[in-house]
């Protein structure tokens, strides 16, 4: 007899958060204007070349502070090998990122708090809601 289970997808992290801003409505009637006028595709186009642009503008301080604070640079996935692997040498994490921290799904609370000692990210955090339940006293921000 023949399965009827579809293949499971492959876990695909997100290239994005989204977030909410509050504008004044002069500041918001602008950006439309800009779009209007060509100079952006939308909204969000407008928004995101702003902030990209404050970043270049600091770009330096940000390259020192990460340095300064140690902090890994883009995206860190644990897996549950991982951590059965840190937890065999007898190493406790300490994660720290600016980006995305992505903690398998499959990762238990307990082999969590059995591995990591800290967290802190500056960006995004994904991870189940019990192992962030679980390590909630362990999750710091700058």
């Amino acid at each position: 007899m023949p399965s009827k289970l579809t293949p499971a997808r492959p876990y695909k992290v997100p290239d994005s958060e989204k977030i909410t801003i509050n504008l004044g409505f002069v500041d918001l009637g602008q950006i439309d204007l800009l779009v209007s006028e060509g100079f952006y595709a939308n909204r969000t186009d407008f928004i995101r070349t702003a902030i990209r642009n404050q970043i270049a503008t600091h770009g330096d301080a940000v390259k020192q502070a990460v340095a300064r604070k140690l902090l890994v640079l883009g995206l860190q996935r644990f897996s549950v090998a991982d951590l059965e692997a840190a937890r065999a040498a007898g190493h406790r994490l300490q994660i720290r990122v600016l980006g995305l921290a992505s903690i398998a799904d499959d990762v238990t609370p307990e082999l969590a708090l059995a591995t990591i000692e800290s967290i802190t990210v500056l960006g995004a955090l994904h991870a189940s809601h019990a192992v962030k339940a679980a390590l909630a006293e362990r999750i710091t921000n700058l």
